[in-house]
């Protein structure tokens, strides 16, 4: 099922006027594993993540960056 995240992700992002890849496939596999696959869950790793990525100067989350974004919205 993190295919249907996988596609969830870029379509919010193609909405927001982005074509490329923000999201690495791992990335979205563990967001969709750690958010259970609810896309309100999805959408706070997923903002937290590129977040994370924006500020460690990369231009793709990663899986580093989705465990740090999982830190934050569980510290919240």
């Amino acid at each position: 099922m993190s295919q249907e995240t996988t596609g969830y992700l870029i379509h919010h992002t193609r909405i927001a006027g982005r074509s490329d890849t923000l999201f690495s496939d791992d990335a979205a596999a563990l967001i969709h594993q750690a958010g259970r696959g609810y896309p309100r869950a999805v959408n706070r790793l997923a903002a937290a993540a590129l977040l994370a990525t924006y500020t460690t100067h990369k231009t793709i989350a990663d899986t580093t960056a989705v465990r740090a974004a999982i830190a934050e919205v569980n510290d919240q």
